[in-house]
């Protein structure tokens, strides 16, 4: 006689189980990517964070700095796209703004459609752009080079820009692409004075490892996407190379004074998807 207390499940049973639970999966997976595809690719955060800056003159306190990244023109992100970008920085009143790179994915046949849009931002302290990875990809680096400048921006590939405010001086800087370019940080450091402040411009933010060795008080930089796909308690499925190390957010590099910001960037690659990690511009204030 069997046990009333144990309870048993016919095959049919289990299966109708297996298919319910199957289906639910599968009604979720789709919810997420509708979700992540139609939805949160398209929702820009506007991250404000505070970084206090060493040696940085009083004349450069409450600087407000509008930093933005990887904006992967032509994988799914077009001239409307960055439209939206621009409108949301020049809302924030920025004093200066850095692009830190991948402009385009892998075709420039946007740059002549939104050269006149990226024009439209202004910033008195100056406009500031390094190229990514991506950028060389498209193997038409002197042409979004050229673009960037059009657009009112320094590209600052190995070389360094004094921006000077009531008789006091910061210093903007920035490497050539790590992974496909030259950089060399000694070069875009140049002459700087040890005793003035520093930020430096690279696409790649792991570069920072090799940045701390100078008297650099913040390093800016994209890349990543924050891994594009996120999930709780896990943290990004994938990040490219030169960013598994600080993937997104504000870190202070170990043993050292220099800090970096790693911005999720703007665009997707691969998959035009983004999953728990929206895009980002980020609202600097420097003290």
């Amino acid at each position: 006689m069997s046990d009333p207390k144990i309870s048993t499940i016919t095959r049919k049973t289990f299966l109708q189980k297996l298919m319910h639970w199957a289906g639910r999966l599968v009604g979720l997976g789709v919810a997420a990517g509708v979700y992540s595809y139609g939805w949160e690719r398209h929702w820009i955060e506007t991250t404000e964070v505070t970084i206090t800056l060493p040696k940085l003159p009083d004349a450069f306190r409450g600087t407000k700095l509008v930093h933005f990244s990887d904006l992967h023109l032509g994988h799914f992100s077009e001239p409307k796209d960055v439209q939206h970008v621009v409108d949301l920085i020049m809302s924030k009143k920025p004093d200066m703004i850095c692009f830190t790179g991948d402009l385009v994915d892998e075709s420039t046949r946007y740059l002549s459609a939104v050269l006149p849009i990226l024009g439209q931002l202004e910033a008195p302290l100056g406009k500031y752009a390094v190229l990514g990875n991506h950028d060389y990809r498209a193997r038409q680096q002197q042409v979004i080079r050229d673009t960037l400048s059009s657009a009112g921006f320094e590209v600052l590939d190995n070389r360094h820009v004094r921006v000077d405010r009531q008789g006091s001086s910061l210093h903007m800087a920035g490497v050539d692409d790590v992974l496909f370019g030259g950089p060399d940080l000694a070069r875009a450091l140049g002459d700087i004075p040890t005793d003035e402040a520093v930020i430096l411009l690279a696409h790649e933010p792991d570069f920072a490892d090799e940045t701390a060795a100078y008297p650099v008080g913040l390093q800016l930089s994209g890349h990543s996407h924050g891994g594009q796909v996120r999930l709780p308690l896990i943290g990004a499925i994938l990040t490219p190379k030169l960013s598994q190390k600080y993937v997104q957010g504000l870190y202070k590099v170990k043993d050292t004074s220099l800090q970096v910001y790693t911005s999720r960037g703007l665009g997707t690659t691969i998959l035009p998807i983004r999953l728990f990690c929206r895009p980002e511009v980020t609202v600097i204030t420097l003290r």
